[in-house]
């Protein structure tokens, strides 16, 4: 067989078959391998995902085949969490109604707004498979022994027969077990005091805990004196359930982590309702779920991608969006080192600032979970001690302040705070604080744009398997992308605009990435987000002149994707 590979890749999982299938996609006569240790199906952790994995799927062009899997359809997420012990949802949906389509369908309309809840198992398989039919050499149950190396340079890997694997470039998609990453003596930062450790095992026969129209539900995180449940459905009759606990409570409490876990469901109400007729699979596991990230994501010929790169707290569920938007990230930086028409440098330096970024954004956004759950009565000081470390206050203005310490605006223009859209970010908050979180461009009246001090940069938009450079402006560890809607605002307030002018100035398809420009109502809520996000960030100065027209209270109406749980009734069908 072959040794000799343009593309050398370590694991066969989501990371790894992402890189594959869209290096293969865009360049199909790239020479790629993928080395997986075990032999696929094999069980994972990591099963519920978030709506912007389905982008990733499509793009991939596997999303009809996962859809056909059958896996439940995730609509959001039902949570015991907070000041409170009362039951709340969160919704994906942007009305926050999820209509009964039948199934398989294809990927448009609601679906596009949605996540699947995967059996890891089958998801995974599946994945690897359509790397293989793309043309990726997969070799399963290869063990990678030896990765050697020449300075910054990996020169070779030596497989556990003896064999040997030589490439171009390496990537390293092995999760937490990072061999690549620990053989290039890469250090990883905790940026955090969280310390977890999750226990889970698979149910069969469990209730569902909501049922909505066609194989859609909800997944369950529920809130313990000393930790937290996941409830995650991944199929008809198969069920995974976990319990996050701090590393030192397992420890002082002397229980074996199993006693724990059966402790902890059974002492639940609702989930021991949720699996009284169930059985489990003793299909036990345990791992540390310690947030980190990797100091640096890549090197000469090599990169970090997905778990092997960083791991942020499962709270948010953002595990499977991070591995394949970084995976992403990987394969379109690969395509243009092989083309040769941009520096290889920034595209290397681009990948790891801004998937550093991302991962810390979403353990900043976990830590706040934490310091504002008011139900962790027996571990007060292990909270409180996060939010020392925070110089959190719990305030919803400080709060605000603080997660935003890295900036509102991501590298892609988009608005979002650890995978969570501003404006719903900020209906957290204000939950989780008792208090409304602020809106700094409310009642100002006038606006003018200020890059003074900023450093002239590119960012890499990334579209069709190319990475084209944009404009990007850096101040105070803040950024701003020049494309879409924030590139549109600051170019119209070089001139200061009062509200009233900004109301009648039309907003161009292309600002709105030509999408749902015919909806007034999203355009609207577009701005707004954009504008605060610009605002918060520095970017652009707001002030008030009395007399004028001030920038009104924000009045879209988000309680129909952050409520309050409308029906508490198990296994129910929430659209009958």
């Amino acid at each position: 067989m072959n040794s000799d590979y343009d593309v050398a890749i370590i694991g066969g999982g989501p990371a790894g078959s992402t890189v594959g299938t869209l290096l293969l996609k865009y360049n199909p006569q790239l020479r790629v391998v993928i080395l997986e240790r075990e032999q696929f199906p094999r069980d994972h952790v990591g099963e519920s995902q978030l709506p912007s994995i389905s982008h990733i799927l499509a793009e991939m062009g596997v999303w009809d085949k996962v859809e056909v899997a059958n896996f439940p359809i995730k609509i959001g997420a039902t949570y015991r969490w907070g000041k409170t012990d009362e039951l709340w949802d969160f919704e994906f949906i942007a009305d926050g109604v999820f209509h009964p389509v039948k199934r398989p369908t294809k990927f448009v309309g609601q679906r596009t707004q949605t996540a699947f809840q995967v059996d890891r198992a089958v998801y995974d398989k599946i994945l690897l498979d359509h790397a293989r039919e793309l043309g990726c050499v997969v070799r399963e149950e290869t063990v990678v022994r030896t990765v050697e190396r020449s300075g910054d340079r990996v020169t070779r890997l030596v497989l556990d027969d003896g064999s040997e694997v030589q490439a171009k470039y390496y990537v390293d998609a092995t999760g937490h077990s990072g061999i690549l990453r620990r053989a290039m003596g890469v250090e990883i930062d905790i940026p955090t005091s969280l310390q977890n450790m999750a226990i889970w095992d698979y149910w069969r026969n469990a209730e569902w805990a909501v049922s909505i129209g066609i194989g859609g539900t909800r997944v369950q995180v529920l809130s313990l004196s000393y930790g937290w449940i996941w409830f995650i459905p991944l199929g008809p009759d198969r069920t995974s359930i976990g319990l996050i606990v701090p590393a030192n409570y397992c420890k002082e409490t002397g229980k074996r982590p199993e006693d724990l876990y059966m402790e902890a469901l059974n002492s639940d109400e609702l989930v021991s309702k949720l699996i009284q007729n169930a059985t489990r699979e003793n299909n036990f596991h345990t791992t540390k779920d310690w947030s980190f990230i990797a100091e640096r994501l890549a090197g000469q010929n090599w990169f970090l991608a997905g778990e092997s790169a960083g791991f942020a707290d499962p709270i948010l569920a953002a595990g499977l969006a991070l591995t394949q938007a970084g995976a992403r990230m990987v394969a379109y930086t690969l395509l243009e080192l092989f083309r040769k028409e941009l520096e290889p440098e920034w595209l290397r330096d681009h990948y790891d600032v801004n998937h550093r970024s991302q991962i810390r954004q979403h353990v900043r956004f976990a830590d706040f979970w934490y310091t504002a759950n008011g139900v962790f009565s027996d571990l007060q000081d292990y909270a409180k001690e996060i939010a020392a470390d925070a110089g959190l206050d719990m305030s919803a203005a400080d709060a605000w302040r603080w997660l935003g310490q890295g900036g509102f605006i991501e590298h892609t223009s988009g608005t979002n705070l650890g995978g969570c859209g501003l404006l719903i970010a900020k209906e957290i908050v204000g939950a989780f604080t008792g208090e409304e979180a602020p809106y700094v461009i409310v009642g100002k009246t006038h606006f003018t744009s200020d890059l003074e001090g900023a450093e002239k940069d590119w960012m890499a938009e990334m579209r069709g398997g190319r990475i084209t450079r944009r404009r990007l402006y850096r101040r105070d560890g803040k950024v701003l992308p020049m494309v879409g809607l924030p590139a549109f605002l600051i170019q119209l307030l070089r001139t200061e605009r009062s509200y009233s002018e900004l109301c009648r100035v039309p907003v161009p398809d292309l600002a709105m990435n030509n999408e749902s420009i015919g909806d007034p109502t999203k355009v609207q809520i577009e701005v707004l987000k954009t504008m605060e996000a610009l605002v918060s960030d520095g970017w652009v100065i707001a002030r008030i002149e009395p007399g004028a027209e001030p920038f009104p209270p924000v009045t879209f109406d988000f309680s129909s994707v952050v409520h309050a749980n409308r029906d508490p009734v198990l296994a129910r069908d929430a659209n009958a």
